[in-house]
């Protein structure tokens, strides 16, 4: 996962600072004498659906998969647990990244149903056999 003040790298492709929208308002939270007067939160905002820099397969997988996330086929993250708007950029960014990343995964293989070994289902039942016996043995012996 690549970002800097650059643009942001998902999967193989560039995504330029360009594309990026960035806007900024006052915090809550820490900040002390300052924090009524430093935009330091950070929104971060990326036009997924007409990004040109995603590839086709790559745009795709995102817009499915963010579809009740995006407004207007927008994708948006914030950041605001820092002090300072540089450090709050830092983090909208690896946000963003991490977010395209883990969206535009490639789907997991489906795994195929086998048969359980012959082994396995010995093993099985014998396990269930020495527990059988473990809980006879705990029982109290007949009374005569």
């Amino acid at each position: 996962m690549a970002s800097g003040t650059d643009g942001i790298q998902v999967r193989g492709s560039w995504i330029p600072a360009s594309e990026l929208r960035w806007r900024f308002s006052r915090s809550s939270g820490p900040g002390g004498q300052s924090v009524n007067t430093a935009d330091s939160r950070v929104e971060l905002t990326l036009d997924v659906a007409a990004s040109p820099s995603l590839p086709d397969p790559l745009r795709r997988r995102a817009l499915e998969r963010l579809a009740d996330r995006l407004v207007g086929g927008e994708l948006t993250v914030t950041a605001s647990e820092h002090r300072s708007q540089l450090r709050n950029r830092q983090a909208a960014m690896r946000r963003m990244a991490a977010v395209l990343i883990e969206v535009t995964a490639p789907p997991a293989t489906q795994r195929r149903a086998t048969r359980p070994t012959r082994g396995s289902r010995r093993r099985r039942q014998e396990g269930k056999q020495r527990r059988a016996q473990l809980k006879q043995l705990r029982r109290p012996p007949p009374q005569t």
